[in-house]
């Protein structure tokens, strides 16, 4: 029997999204349990604190379970109201950067530092690999491929987009992506636009029951949704990527921070590290 869906807070005196990002990376190791989260960022008064903590008192449910609490503070006051809740609170720059300070003999920065322009050159290379991305999403503007770090392509629905947006933003690498469809899929020749930028290419494919519940959303009912269609095109294009020996990988059980980990890995791609 599956456990009922229990509550989660991500809380943070800024924009929360370390708090976010460490929690979802935190609730992924127990895909047995059901979650419902809300993030709530600028708890940054006393005020809000300890309307937050009421908010997380009341939500604990009929089955009793206590509710999970990630904050990322960094204010001693703000993080000892959120402490007198019921729930489990974990705050990992409480409990982690004492540590840090001890051993590196320096203090942390303030709160809310951890997304600071550390170095405006490097920043602004991201903007221009997420304005890349975007410019050459499926299909677009290909006769800048030349420009690419990596070329993805799939057929549609793959996952393509969002892996190019994330390698652009976590990054900075410039991603293209371009959708192989049902007129590709009759000729043996890569497509066209393709065929300079075979050292560039990584493929994306999925399971058929994902791909079929993900156009169902889409287009209901309809044959590019059928079961027929999909595993059509699923077929066709792992056999494309064979023939042309392209690498790909099934994105249908991975995270998009797990694709984009394994298209670094196999090509080899350089990643902007900020300092």
């Amino acid at each position: 029997m599956q456990p009922p869906t229990r509550q989660v807070f991500f809380l943070s005196n800024g924009t929360a999204i370390t708090a976010e990002t460490l929690g979802m990376s935190l609730l992924a190791q127990f895909p047995d349990h059901q979650f419902r989260t809300r993030t709530i960022p600028f708890v940054d008064t006393l005020e809000k604190a300890h309307a937050v903590s009421d908010e997380i008192d009341r939500s604990i449910n009929e089955a009793n379970q206590l509710p999970i609490v990630i904050c990322t503070m960094g204010d001693a006051d703000l993080i000892k109201i959120i402490n007198q809740t019921k729930a489990l609170v974990i705050d990992p720059f409480g409990d982690i950067l004492p540590r840090l300070e001890k051993v590196l003999a320096a203090q942390h920065h303030q709160p809310g530092e951890s997304h600071r322009t550390v170095n405006p050159s490097l920043y602004e290379s991201r903007i221009d690999a997420i304005d890349y991305a975007m410019q050459h999403d499926d299909g677009g503007k290909s006769q800048n491929y030349g420009e690419a770090d990596i070329i993805l392509v799939g057929v549609s629905r793959s996952g393509k987009t969002p892996s190019c947006l994330y390698l652009a933003l976590q990054f900075g690498i410039r991603a293209a992506n371009y959708p192989i469809t049902e007129e590709d899929m009759e000729f043996e020749q890569l497509p066209e636009p393709l065929r300079q930028f075979k050292q560039c290419l990584y493929g994306l494919t999925t399971d058929l029951n994902r791909l079929v519940n993900i156009r169902q959303e889409r287009r209901p009912n309809s044959r590019y949704s059928s079961q027929e269609q999909c595993r059509y095109e699923l077929r066709a294009v792992e056999q494309m990527y064979q023939r042309h020996k392209i690498k790909y990988i099934n994105t249908s059980k991975m995270s998009v921070e797990e694709i984009s980990a394994r298209i670094i890995r196999d090509n080899g791609l350089h990643r902007i590290e900020l300092p």
